[in-house]
């Protein structure tokens, strides 16, 4: 970043990452050997488990056997941790002993900086890792990256003081963002409270499949066809837990040759999605100005006989009483999932259109409110995440 080498203030250094931190890596250990995994007690570390603050947990535990054949590494309590794949920039300090896999860099030997120190500083660095990550659907750096950056080093107790104001200057920050949070969770609550009344008084329902053309799913092996403009490939990411609507901010694109077998999936206007595995129930509406676009694997499509209610019905199964029915079949051990013929049997209020139209009208028009105050809290929160950068930004120039 250009503005490190203006005005360094007097007393600090800027120095090469090598010659301040000594980063390392971690390793998987084979995945198809049960002994290495089964009963284990070593906490292994993923992204998953980065959660910017300290890590006390992992979702994933490994054996001895499994520590002592791979390349997965113990590391003590106090040591920052960076995502290089995926979520590149991610932090965490260890909270715990533990090891990670190899898409995470440890500071294996600090010199000259404190822990906290380099976990702000890199923490302002993130989006600099983020512009030089490599790679198709998930972007990656390595260690060559970090170990290219250069860290600005002031003197002890300066470290310390900077550390200190950020600390104090992001607990107000938190503050407001906690109190953001709430009131998104609120809105929440009374999303679904008015979706629960406006579908109380349907009692008359039939199972999706009679009132639908095909309940079908996307196809697999859909990585090879990725692309940066084509056909629209949408993923369960791409779906929201309190919308109907798709995600626009990570689109993904494919370019598919003729006749491949995942066109048999192509979406029309009013297709209603449901998420059959990992977030479970997640529901979307295709809009009516859709291009082309497809799905994958862990997507089913509702396609309705009559398009006009399609609003109303994926309304529905959004509120509590479609998904307590979507939802009462749901099979699986840890990964729990849903069938296509579990979407099919699933019972759907049996309206007109002019009803249908009605009540979508009536739920809109109740909720409008609502959508404009979660539009300020959310651009309350970005302005937030940008606060934080800033406040970096003028620690590291020297100006707090």
């Amino acid at each position: 970043m250009n503005f490190l080498k203006r005005n360094i203030p007097s007393g600090w250094a800027l120095k090469k990452m090598p010659d301040v931190v000594k980063w390392s890596s971690g390793g998987t250990p084979k995945a198809t050997e049960k002994s290495y995994y089964e009963n284990g007690t070593i906490p292994w570390l993923i992204i998953g488990d980065l959660n910017d603050g300290v890590v006390t947990s992992s979702a994933s535990k490994i054996t001895e056997l499994g520590l002592q054949n791979s390349n997965a590494k113990m590391i003590p309590v106090g040591t920052l941790l960076v995502a290089m794949y995926g979520s590149i920039g991610k932090l965490g300090i260890t909270g715990i002993e533990c090891c990670t896999n190899q898409a995470i860099a440890y500071a294996k030997e600090l010199k000259g900086v404190s822990t906290k120190y380099m976990y702000y500083y890199m923490a302002m660095m993130k989006s600099e890792l983020i512009s030089q990550g490599k790679g198709g659907t998930q972007k990656n750096i390595s260690q060559t990256v970090l170990n290219s950056l250069e860290v600005l080093v002031p003197p002890e107790k300066e470290q310390e003081r900077i550390v200190n104001k950020i600390e104090e200057l992001f607990s107000e920050l938190d503050s407001a963002v906690e109190t953001l949070k709430k009131t998104k969770e609120q809105l929440a609550v009374y999303r679904q409270s008015v979706l629960k009344e406006a579908f109380a008084q349907f009692s008359h329902k039939e199972k999706i499949k009679d009132l639908s053309e095909f309940v079908t799913s996307g196809s697999r092996g859909w990585a090879q066809y990725y692309s940066d403009d084509g056909a629209r490939f949408i993923r369960i990411t791409d779906l929201t837990r309190d919308r109907i609507v798709l995600k626009n901010d990570d689109i993904q694109y494919v370019a598919l040759p003729d006749n491949v077998e995942g066109k048999r999936s192509r979406l029309e206007p009013n297709d209603i999605l449901v998420s059959i595995t990992a977030d479970l129930g997640s529901i979307a509406l295709i809009p009516k100005d859709i291009q082309e676009a497809y799905i994958n694997q862990h997507i089913a499509l509702v396609r309705l006989s009559n398009p006009e209610i399609a609003k109303f019905t994926a309304l529905y199964l959004k509120s509590d009483w479609g998904q307590k029915d979507l939802l009462k079949n749901k099979r699986g051990g840890g990964k729990m999932g849903l069938g296509l013929d579990d979407i099919r049997n699933t019972p759907i209020p049996v309206v007109s259109t002019d009803i249908a139209n009605k009540i979508v009208s009536q739920i809109e028009s109740r909720l409008s409110a609502c959508e404009n105050i979660e539009k300020t809290v959310n651009d309350a929160l970005i302005q937030a995440d940008a606060m934080r950068q800033s406040i970096l930004k003028k620690a590291f120039e020297g100006g707090l």
